[in-house]
């Protein structure tokens, strides 16, 4: 009873909860259209930076960024098997792209469309879409790192990039990667932020590189030099460029707009009557859509000589839509009304948006290769550091190995009498005159190991490490060797990976 009671009168000693008219806690007035900008500004940073603009060093969004550095992370490079789409996604999202696995997806399955990238980056196995179709689902279709993506991510391991805190703080991702080729050029992209957007056109990466080798070693060319090199952009669906003005605009100012017309072929099509047949279409248009308007506009008579229109495209032969002519009329006609009324000529736009130190600018061709350039020399800077380093530690490693090689014998009976590793380490440093590293990697090293020791092998490295340190420190001595290593590096990609031009340089 007395138990009861006790218990009642703790219960009423409970503080009370808020009275009517109070609430818990601490209440600020502010300003409405002042925490609307303030928070809109948050917003648009957000997007900008961390989703929409691509980086002007390897061009590419932070969503295409983390892809690559996960895949790599999770070992899937060209000579190992394919994973589901699904499990990479998965990986991506849960460790460093918090924005949904449909983005994540979107961006991988671009990454691995021939039609849509100069030089994939990603080798997909199983359905990723076409021009007129969407891919199938990430649990169906398979992905691995392509070739070309090996000399993005490669090296990224060797302190050549800066890392940063996740979007939870738990492990560091690159905040760009090593790129061994100028990508933004190379495969373009698209974005559209808060008050922005870009829209870059692919090129061909045999002649961005010949352009890039040119600026490193002529710093002062002219857009006209470079243009020499780099006529015009180079679409991976072909197609012709109508007329270059607005090509040079664009590279000139970063901002311009050209024409870009299908390729096609004029023949007979049946024994009797004349076809024209479409062989490339503009970028990003299907031959779906083309097929569909051609004959939305022949029925209602906006087009005159067309009898029959047949595709037969598919995913061997590329492009192949015929269009059968009636008698009696000319194909150079009928072809010039459907380059007015289809999307047999489609415009593009340039907008050279892309992020530099942080912030967006509008870069011209001439500015675009710069910052790649820079970019590497960065990169091989640090890389050429971080391996000597590397080298002159294994270095002192070997050279105190070969000190007590000598009296392997003495070593042993050392470490055998010794009392614990302390005095070990003690007597093997006034013994060899070693340093604390070295007694250290010798008393840590399994005796089988160390009585097998070559003499000879360890002076041979020896000699090695010592010649790698000495090539190291002449590049790094010299800013010009360091670009005359970028020049170098450029022309191996070049050997790999670059292709012959697919859109023709057409007339006005």
């Amino acid at each position: 009873m007395a138990t009861a009671k006790k218990s009642v009168a703790t219960k009423a000693k409970k503080p009370a909860g808020p009275k009517p008219g109070e609430y818990p806690g601490k209440i600020v007035d502010i300003d409405v259209s002042s925490e609307m900008s303030e928070s809109f500004l948050e917003y648009a940073y957000s997007v900008i930076y961390s989703r929409a603009l691509p980086d002007a060093r390897d061009g590419l969004k932070p969503v295409h960024r983390r892809i690559l550095h996960q895949m790599a992370e999770m070992g899937l490079r060209p000579e190992r098997g394919h994973v589901k789409s699904a499990r990479v996604v998965g990986e991506v999202m849960g460790k460093l792209h918090p924005h949904g696995d449909s983005a994540i997806y979107d961006a991988l399955v671009r990454m691995a469309q021939s039609f849509s990238m100069q030089v994939p980056l990603i080798d997909g196995h199983g359905n990723f879409g076409s021009l007129d179709s969407g891919p199938a689902a990430m649990r169906y279709t398979e992905a691995r790192l392509a070739q070309a993506a090996m000399a993005m991510v490669a090296e990224a391991d060797e302190d050549t990039v800066d890392f940063g805190p996740n979007y939870d703080g738990q492990i560091a991702e690159p905040q760009v990667l090593p790129a061994a080729y100028p990508n933004l050029l190379v495969n373009g992209g698209a974005g559209i932020a808060v008050g922005m957007a870009t829209n870059m056109a692919p090129h061909n990466l045999g002649e961005v590189i010949a352009a890039t080798k040119h600026l490193i070693d002529n710093p002062k060319a002219t857009l006209n030099a470079l243009m020499k090199f780099i006529p015009g952009p180079d679409f991976p669906t072909g197609g012709e460029l109508v007329g270059l003005e607005g090509v040079r605009e664009a590279y000139a100012t970063g901002k311009g707009s050209f024409k870009v017309r299908a390729t096609i072929e004029i023949s007979k099509v049946t024994s009797r009557k004349m076809g024209i047949v479409i062989k490339e279409l503009p970028f990003t248009i299907g031959p779906e859509k083309v097929v569909e308007r051609i004959a939305d506009l022949a029925k209602a008579k906006k087009i005159q000589g067309i009898s029959d229109i047949i595709d037969l495209t598919d995913g061997q032969t590329g492009t192949n839509v015929v269009i059968e002519l009636k008698n009696g009329f000319e194909p150079e006609q009928v072809l010039e009304q459907l380059y007015k009324l289809t999307p047999m000529e489609d415009a593009f736009a340039i907008n050279a948006v892309a992020l530099v130190k942080g912030r967006p600018q509008t870069l011209g061709l001439k500015e675009l290769l710069q910052v790649f350039i820079d970019h590497r020399i960065e990169v091989i800077r640090r890389r050429s550091e971080f391996r000597k380093a590397k080298a002159q530690g294994r270095l002192s490693m070997v050279d105190g190995l070969l000190k007590a090689i000598i009296d392997i014998d003495k070593v042993i009976k050392i470490i055998r009498g010794s009392d614990d590793a302390p005095a070990a380490k003690a007597s093997l440093i006034k013994d060899f005159k070693l340093n604390d590293e070295q007694a250290t990697y010798i008393l840590d090293m399994p005796l089988r190991r160390l009585t097998k020791m070559s003499r000879l092998e360890l002076e041979t490295e020896q000699k090695e490490l010592k010649t790698t340190i000495a090539a190291l420190e002449a590049l790094l001595k010299s800013e010009e060797n360091i670009r005359k290593q970028v020049s170098t590096e450029l022309t191996a990609v070049g050997k790999a990976f670059a292709t012959p031009r697919r859109t023709k340089i057409g007339a006005a």
